[in-house]
């Protein structure tokens, strides 16, 4: 455990949910688990105790879907054989379009007959993403890492040949669905939850929470160990997500401070305000470093990776890596603390803008 870790307040202790199981957390809300193929090897999934608002007929709602797999589905059915006391779905909700938390939203709401819940925002980009790999694979990707130094021919032919990522964990998104917002309020079952939504990590990333139980489901926008992700991809080079993301965070200090926070991976813990302070500073630091890095010389991203993250890199988490170096960088681009020129090989490359302006003199 780290030492920002050992600050929060985990009150299942080292309990997890087996495959197929679930855990109480609060009353009306079950936790479970799915197994993800990658390093970050699991997802956490919620099921709320609800009622139809027109009929009456008791239920669940399920929160988050884990990616389209054959263990994802076979975990799904012993849920369905053995937690879900004898009541049926009544919709599904999901909190954004990456395909851990949308994957399967189609077979279930199949399944069930029931609708999808979702901002339009990331139903929209669900959809461009399931036809056509965006950000993290296919030619356009792999030409936009180039351009910030992942030029290893290697590389770039591996990322190139990731056309069928998103595809691959998200063969279909559902046709229609009820959109979410900001500051709704959804009845699920005996409470109250309202929405929050966040920027940065995704388009329109919606978080919800309960104030009769102090609950928040927080999606990836707080996670406990590990800092979300927030990338600039392809399809907006000159994006600057990273404040959005801060942002969106630092409005959730609203909340009382004791919430039960129920991440997306990691385990539930207590210590909300806290752990946006961390996160905070975490980035605050890699700001830094990135400035002290890009006064000694210009830097790419690609460049830049061990400034950032001290391991060694797979290319599935060397694709994150890039869009996240690239997001600190045009962040600090669009303060005006980095310049960025255009070399002639056809890659960016950062530097200090005080130093490049007394060079341009």
């Amino acid at each position: 455990m780290n030492p920002d870790e050992s600050r929060l307040h985990y009150p299942f202790g080292e309990q997890l949910p087996a495959a197929g199981t679930v855990l109480d957390v609060a009353p009306g809300v079950r936790w479970l688990r799915m197994p993800l193929p990658f390093e970050l090897d699991h997802i956490n999934l919620w099921l709320l105790r609800d009622r139809d608002a027109e009929t009456g007929r008791e239920g669940w709602a399920i929160v988050d879907c884990g990616i389209a797999s054959d263990a994802t589905r076979a975990a799904w059915e012993q849920v369905f054989a053995r937690e879900l006391q004898g009541l049926p779905v009544l919709r599904v909700i999901v909190t954004h379009m990456h395909p851990d938390h949308i994957g399967l939203a189609h077979w279930l709401t199949e399944r069930f007959g029931v609708r999808l819940w979702i901002s339009a925002t990331d139903w929209n980009a669900a959809q461009l993403a399931s036809r056509s790999t965006t950000g993290f694979g296919g030619p356009n990707a792999a030409a936009f890492m180039a351009s910030h130094g992942l030029t290893e021919p290697d590389a770039v032919e591996k990322v190139t040949r990731r056309g069928d990522y998103y595809a691959s964990m998200v063969p279909q998104v559902p046709q229609r669905f009820a959109r979410l917002m900001d500051g709704d309020e959804l009845r699920i079952g005996e409470h109250a939850w309202t929405c929050h939504a966040g920027h940065g990590h995704s388009p329109e990333h919606i978080s919800l929470h309960c104030p009769a139980l102090s609950v928040l489901i927080s999606g990836d926008m707080v996670l406990p160990r590990i800092s979300t992700n927030v990338s600039v991809i392809d399809i907006e080079p000159e994006g600057n997500p990273l404040p959005l993301y801060l942002a969106s965070i630092a409005r959730m200090k609203a909340l009382p401070a004791d919430t039960l926070v129920l991440p997306s991976h990691g385990k539930p813990f207590r210590g909300l305000h806290a752990r946006i302070a961390q996160l905070t500073a975490h980035h605050d630091e890699r700001f830094g470093a990135l400035l002290a890095a890009c006064a000694r010389e210009p830097q790419t991203a690609a460049s830049l990776l061990p400034v950032l993250f001290r391991r060694a890199l797979d290319l599935h988490q060397t694709t994150f890596a890039m869009g996240e170096a690239i997001a600190h960088l045009n962040a600090l681009w669009h303060r005006g603390q980095l310049r960025r020129e255009r070399g002639a090989d056809g890659v960016y490359r950062f530097s200090e803008a005080q130093r490049q302006a007394a060079q341009t003199q």
